[in-house]
């Protein structure tokens, strides 16, 4: 016993030693700092600074400075950490909106650039005595900023308004300009600043370009096609792209950043927003990699430099004030320029005032381990600013988006249909997760993460004497594929039950959870036969109302280059035409592909309205048919195509012969392409009927439909088919 305590003594001497307990520290740290700074209102990526500051050598001493050297653990997690900042930042662009508001974010880019460079500038030289480099340094990171208040705006349901795009696509020129800079003056640094430099960035720039934006894309879509089931080797892949991509940057001539962050741009559009991978992606990184990071610079701050002397104070206080100031002044100018709200202004402002990754990566570089040409007195007055900052930001976002989202709420309709879509609930049908993983892939896809109800996962049995030992066989593959998905941020909600037959079975339980869409796999071999006695498909519309998807899911979602949509005229009619709408444009953002409409021009118009409703930049163009048979004629036909096709059902307003004519012969004319199949729901729209459940029209309904089948059938015997 008195061997242990003296054991456990000996392990608690300052500094720590044991990698162990210190790995342990931090992880307690990183779980209780933000929860208990967030009560405060204080973002957490304070609290892990500050927590930094605290344990570190300069603090209570609990971490030693030779646990920190280069070949410390602690400075290795932190450079994974930097590196997944910049890569997630790369990663989470939204290229659409980036596009569609260049001018405008290459303007607020050069602005938010130019200003507090050529300001902050004599600032330094002057004011704070810098040498020439070291004051380009600092000034130059003025100029950076890091989106920390984007989760508010995010919250908020602000992400597609043009404020935050032009933010977003001004922090992404400014920071590569900055980093390029930065890759400049430490050179210059080094007395290396010749032509010989110039030529050997170019050439080394060119060829780091060609092999990331040519050769990894082709790759990576290779390999996420061949295991896109193997989500962990998607996971581990990735890595291994950012990091080899952090290489190739440090060998041709720049910082590792830059490689991590043009390794994001690379596999944005072929990672979903809305998949598991991603959400693998940021789970870890925000609370592993990313922590560690935040937490090592707190620990090289010396705070006690600033009872030194007023001058380490006067240092901090000079870079902060001039830092938020020259932030605003950037906002003003863009707002002159381009014409925006004074809400908007604040927005972009607030967005922009946080200095977090970019800045703490330049003044690291620059200190370089006390080597480098920037001093302690800047380092520490760089993480107070940092403080500062991100508060500043953090509370003006949110006051500039609270008051901008009542402003849009009291002059448009999109908040009803947002929240009426984020109530809705999506129910997939699987008895098992083997072979249906592409299934529940797409159903995650087309599912908002902010939805309030779960989607549902449900297995339907036949009752028959094996009906237990099929529901106790359901069950157990039911719960592995809920811990298949339990990374994602929309949850699953299970159930295995019996009925005496498939179609009834789902109809009775889509009732029972109220769901609005049924989503099941469409992969069967349709003759002429079943066609006209009727299929699973056929008994599955008659028994139930909702909106049902027949996918049809054999490629991987990387293999999509472009989604065919075709619907009947008047299709925007339809009750729940915003219902499945929301759900093809959000596929198409989600992947980050072009959408090409077969149909009116009126409901295509609708459907830009929808687009635009619901926030989603999706690129839309139009091939008018005035006759539905024109589609297959005017079609030209790839087999990297997703193809989609609504047909309402009989009665409805928008229901179309031709267009059963068209779905007939999908599983042919559409064999080396996924497909999905959409049947709105049916409403009954006269209450008064409903009184009246003993007189029903069903019979002669499914009669008529039947000869029409029939009809249909022999007249294709007669009429050569269309290609």
């Amino acid at each position: 016993m008195r061997y242990f305590f003296q054991h456990l003594i000996h392990e608690f001497q300052l500094p720590l030693k044991n990698p162990v307990l210190v790995f342990s520290i931090l992880l307690f740290i990183i779980l209780l700092s933000p929860i208990i700074l967030r009560r405060l209102k204080i973002p957490g990526i304070i609290g892990l600074i500050l927590s930094g500051v605290l344990i570190g050598p300069h603090g209570l001493g609990l971490i030693g400075a030779r646990t920190m050297e280069a070949e410390g653990s602690i400075k290795l997690f932190s450079t994974i950490g930097l590196l997944y900042i910049m890569f997630m930042a790369g990663l989470e662009l939204d290229l659409r909106q980036f596009r569609r508001y260049f001018k405008k974010s290459l303007g607020f880019g050069i602005f938010t650039f130019i200003l507090p460079l050529a300001l902050g500038y004599p600032l330094c030289l002057y004011v704070l005595h810098l040498q020439p480099l070291a004051a380009l340094l600092t000034a130059s990171m003025f100029s950076t900023h890091t989106l920390v208040a984007y989760p508010i705006i995010s919250k908020f349901g602000l992400t597609k308004h043009r404020a935050v795009a032009i933010t977003v696509g001004g922090t992404i020129l400014t920071d590569t300009a900055v980093l390029i800079i930065l890759a400049i003056i430490s050179s210059a640094n080094q007395g290396e600043l010749d032509f010989a430099f110039w030529l050997r960035l170019l050439t080394s720039l060119t060829m780091f370009s060609l092999i990331m934006f040519f050769i990894v894309p082709r790759i990576a879509r290779w390999f996420f096609s061949k295991l896109d089931s193997e989500k962990t080797s998607q996971y581990i892949f990735v890595l291994s792209i950012v990091f080899f991509a952090a290489f190739l940057a440090e060998v041709a001539g720049v910082e590792h950043i830059i490689g991590a962050f043009v390794a994001g741009l690379v596999l944005n559009k072929l990672i979903p927003h809305n998949s598991t991978l991603m959400n693998r992606i940021d789970f870890i990184g925000n609370s592993l990699f990313i922590p560690f990071f935040l937490i090592f610079v707190g620990m090289v701050v010396d705070y006690k430099a600033f009872f030194q002397g007023t001058w380490p104070l006067i240092i901090a206080g000079v870079l902060t004030s001039f830092a938020i100031f020259s932030k605003w002044l950037a906002a003003y100018a863009t707002q002159l320029v381009f014409k925006l709200t004074g809400l908007e202004r604040q927005l972009v402002f607030g967005l922009s005032t946080a200095h977090a990754a970019a800045t703490l990566a330049i003044i690291m570089v620059g200190y370089d381990d006390g080597k480098g040409i920037l001093s302690i007195n800047i380092v520490n007055g760089t993480v107070l600013l940092i403080l500062f900052t991100c508060m500043t930001s953090s509370f003006v976002t949110e006051s500039a988006g609270k008051r901008l989202l009542q402003k849009l709420s009291e002059s448009s309709e999109l908040e009803d249909n947002e929240m009426r879509l984020r109530n809705k609930h999506l129910m997939v049908y699987m008895n098992e997760l083997k072979g249906n993983e592409r299934l529940l892939d797409f159903a995650l896809l087309i599912t908002d993460p902010q939805v309030i109800n779960p989607i549902s996962v449900v297995s339907v049995y036949p009752d028959n004497e094996n009906a237990e030992r099929m529901i106790r066989k359901s069950r157990k593959s039911l719960e592995d594929i809920v811990k298949h998905y339990s990374g994602h941020e929309a949850k699953l909600n299970t159930i295995a039950t019996i009925d005496h037959n498939l179609s009834s079975g789902i109809s009775r339980v889509s009732k029972e959870l109220v769901a609005d869409i049924v989503l099941v796999n469409d992969s069967q071999d349709l003759n002429i036969i079943k066609r006209l006695v009727g299929d699973d498909r056929d008994h599955l519309l008659t028994t139930c109302e909702k909106t049902v998807f027949f996918s049809n899911l054999a490629k991987p979602s990387v293999s999509y280059e472009r989604i065919i949509l075709v619907a009947p005229l008047l299709s925007e009619l339809e009750p729940t035409f915003l219902l499945w709408s929301e759900r093809v444009l959000r596929f198409g953002k989600e992947l980050n592909i072009p959408i090409l409409f077969f149909g009116s021009q009126t409901t295509f118009e609708r459907l830009d309205k929808v687009s635009v409703a619901n926030k989603m930049e999706v690129e839309l163009h139009l091939q008018e048919l005035t006759q539905l048979d024109a589609f297959y004629p005017s079609y030209q036909k790839r087999n990297s195509d997703f193809i989609i096709m609504t047909a309402c059902r009989p009665g409805t307003v928008s229901y179309d012969v031709q267009m059963d004519a068209i779905i007939q012969g999908v599983e042919i004319a559409f064999e080396n392409n996924d497909y999905l199949l959409i049947y709105p729901g049916t409403v009954n729209a006269d209450p008064t009927y409903s009184n009246y459940d003993d007189i029903s029209t069903t019979p002669l309904a499914v009669g008529v439909e039947t000869i029409q089948k029939i009809g249909r059938e022999v007249g294709s015997i007669f009429k050569k088919t269309k290609k």
